[in-house]
């Protein structure tokens, strides 16, 4: 009894309103921009081997606890009401020169009994309950909301799928929270404590060596703040479950080859309420039989023949997905001459679309019939006064 009123007068005794630097009829916003300031200043990633901002911090916290939240504002600003009137838990309060237990009067009146609530029909239990633990209706420390797993995952699409976008399902298995437990690593039925480890914050600050120290999660909670009398006898107290489903996944227009795609909520659940983790998914395209990529156009070898090249054409080649289109290639091009068309590529970022570029590759044949061999002749014939490997050897003595 002596522990539990010594731990009660010390809360009443504590002035939260001071801790955040406020007054005591500051309004919520106030008192929320306070907070917010120290604890960024104190905070212990920022101050990781300063153990006096660590307990400034813990002290900050314990304050808006309890102020930030109307509800507890209340009973916490009536309860030290009372307590400064003389109120005491387990000791005497003498208001008209008579020992013994009294509020206000002559009389026996034992805070222990007033914060018992045993009727449950409101009054001081209900008040102060769930700030000093006086009762049945002791409010527990909530864990906190935790932000599910990233989860990784991978899939090969086509050529055509990768430039046009694509939904493909996906088949992931993940951690997910226990199903006997609900996450929280106990058994069923049994009962909650605050984690002696980290006092319920999740985290424990451990030395890396000199004076650098750095926060872990807590390993005694696994940073759920809670522990159980006893641990889930299915995942043996670690929480965490594994789960098999199958989902949608939207691949964009225009990915690319090994390009990593993030799916936001799409990972493994959250727990106590937190966010889904997100689903990030590596992309194989795999190849096409005409047209290849380079950065966001893509590519196509056109095969032509001599003539084409010497005299000039008009050539038709396929887009992709698209209408043919005519490449007008000038007399005297050379072979492996690329020609660039306009917004005929992968699509961009921005909407837009690269180009197509439209290599020229002269075809020679296997076999010649005699009628274009006869040609062929006759242009060797031509051309004999005019050998094309004079200056090579000309110039490869200098």
């Amino acid at each position: 009894m002596a522990d539990n009123d010594g731990f009660r007068a010390d809360w009443a005794q504590k002035d939260f309103y001071s801790v955040l630097g406020v007054k005591k009829d500051a309004g919520a916003d106030e008192i929320k921009k306070a907070y917010r300031k120290l604890a960024r200043e104190n905070h212990p990633d920022s101050n990781p081997d300063d153990t006096l901002k660590h307990d400034r911090f813990k002290e900050v916290a314990e304050a808006y606890d309890v102020v930030g939240d109307p509800d507890k504002r209340t009973k916490y600003d009536e309860f030290r009401s009372a307590y400064g009137s003389g109120f005491r838990p387990g000791f005497g309060h003498n208001a008209g020169g008579t020992s013994g237990y009294g509020f206000g009067q002559q009389g026996g009146i034992n805070l222990e009994d007033l914060l018992r609530d045993q009727g449950g029909s409101g009054g001081f239990g209900d008040m102060f309950g769930d700030l000093f633990g006086g009762g049945g209706r002791r409010q527990q420390r909530r864990p906190r909301a935790t932000k599910g797993a990233d989860v990784e995952s991978s899939a090969t699409i086509s050529f055509t799928d990768a430039i046009d976008g694509v939904t493909i399902s996906l088949r992931l298995t993940s951690e997910t929270a226990c199903e006997t437990c609900s996450g929280t690593g106990g058994k069923p039925g049994t009962k909650p404590h605050v984690c002696p480890e980290c006092e319920g914050t999740g985290f424990v600050t451990n030395s890396v060596g000199g004076a650098f120290s750095m926060n872990e999660t807590c390993p005694a909670c696994g940073g759920r703040q809670l522990t159980y009398d006893q641990p889930c006898p299915t995942c043996l107290g670690s929480g965490r479950g594994r789960s098999a489903r199958t989902i949608q996944a939207r691949i964009p227009a225009g990915v690319k080859d090994g390009q990593r795609i993030r799916l936001r909520g799409k990972g493994a659940p959250g727990e106590n309420g937190g966010p889904a983790g997100d689903l990030f998914v590596t992309v194989k395209v795999s190849g096409h039989r005409v047209f290849g990529r380079k950065d966001d156009n893509l590519t196509l070898d056109v095969p032509v023949g001599f003539d084409e090249l010497a005299l000039g054409a008009e050539v038709k080649v396929p887009t992709l997905g698209g209408a043919p289109v005519t490449l007008r290639v000038p007399a005297g091009t050379p072979d492996g001459r690329t020609f660039r068309v306009r917004g005929k590529g992968a699509p961009k970022a921005d909407g837009s679309r690269g180009d197509l570029l439209a290599t020229v590759k002269v075809h020679v044949p296997a076999q010649l019939d005699a009628e274009a061999r006869a040609a062929v002749e006759a242009y060797r014939a031509a051309m004999a006064d005019k050998p094309l490997r004079a200056n090579l050897f000309s110039q490869a003595g200098q």
